[in-house]
């Protein structure tokens, strides 16, 4: 025990730094309060009678805490400034990616960057991304570790079980994801898009969806061309491992054909985070007219259309 206690000295368990790894390895920077929601959901009904909300959050959020202090030690992980609230940030480090590569079962390749620098101004755009993640996910809490917790604490917990459930797990995500129209995925060139949110997630009827996060600080027009970028990335073919020339995007993901064998570009979801000046109400009328070209298909003698290299896009608010 001593010297388990020595090499983490804050008395984490492997189980929290696993969580931590899981989750800054797909979201890049988060807070002590996001990674345990999503990796221990089940702490934050142990502590919900708590007198604050603030004790609340610091009761529940302390194993993964203890974590990140362990493993900042270990030049695994770093602070990375705060949030617009005063919430403390923490991203990997490169040493730290790659642990995360392995707990994600993921090419070290395709962890993306540390992520420095994010919380220089508050990071309200990568805090909206982590939202949006976990508004997806839905965790659940595992029953099994609270059962010897008191019979509301285990009934709100269950109440949360049996909700609709969320799509994939926090390793179906990735996140500032660049879509190079030039250039490698290593080293992307000029012209490109980079997606806020890919998901991968079939088991649950999701094989591939790239997610863009607005604040509602961007104009349609702005809106629009980012999804010309989009489409600049799924028109770009390459060579694959088999010599054969590809669409760019299925060397790296998969996605199935539609029934009629339409070679459809992915889809593109819009989530709009209400924090900004601009009115999304007002935003989304507009974009379907400029971005027509991107997304409607051609009709056909039969009365079908086909949508070759168009995308499907949708929208959230």
């Amino acid at each position: 025990m001593a010297g388990k206690r020595k090499t983490n000295p804050a008395g984490s368990t492997n189980s929290y730094r696993g969580d931590v790894l899981r989750v800054l390895g797909a979201l890049k920077v988060a807070t002590a309060d996001q990674i345990q929601r999503i990796g221990a959901p089940h702490l934050t009904f142990r502590h919900a009678d708590k007198e604050t909300p603030s004790k609340r959050k610091q009761a529940r959020t302390a194993s993964h805490t203890a974590a990140l202090s362990d493993m900042r030690g270990h030049g695994l992980s770093e602070n990375g400034g705060s949030t617009e609230t005063g919430d403390a940030l923490r991203n990997l480090t490169p040493k730290g990616l790659l642990a995360a590569s392995y707990e994600l079962n993921r090419p070290v390749t395709e962890m993306g960057s540390t992520a420095r620098g994010a919380g220089s101004s508050g990071a309200s755009h990568p805090m909206a991304v982590n939202e949006t993640v976990i508004a997806m996910l839905r965790p659940k809490p595992n029953m099994a570790r609270l059962a010897v917790d008191s019979p509301h604490v285990q009934a709100a917990a269950q109440a949360a079980v049996d909700s609709p459930d969320g799509i994939g797990t926090i390793a179906s995500y990735w996140t500032e994801v660049s879509l190079p129209a030039t250039g490698t995925w290593n080293a992307p060139g000029k012209g490109g898009a980079q997606a806020d949110i890919v998901l991968t997630a079939p088991q649950d009827g999701v094989p591939l969806l790239f997610i863009e996060v607005d604040n509602c600080h961007e104009t349609a027009e702005e809106l629009a061309d980012k999804l010309e970028k989009y489409a600049r990335f799924f028109r770009r073919k390459v060579k694959d491992t088999d010599g054969k020339e590809r669409p760019m995007w299925r060397t790296r993901w998969t996605a199935p054909d539609n029934r009629s064998g339409d070679r459809t570009h992915p889809p593109v979801l819009l989530v709009f985070n209400r924090i900004g000046e601009r009115n999304p109400l007002h935003t989304i009328p507009r974009l379907p007219e400029l971005t027509r070209h991107l997304w409607q298909g051609e009709r056909q003698r039969g009365g079908h259309h086909l949508y070759d290299g168009r995308s499907p896009s949708s929208r959230s608010r």
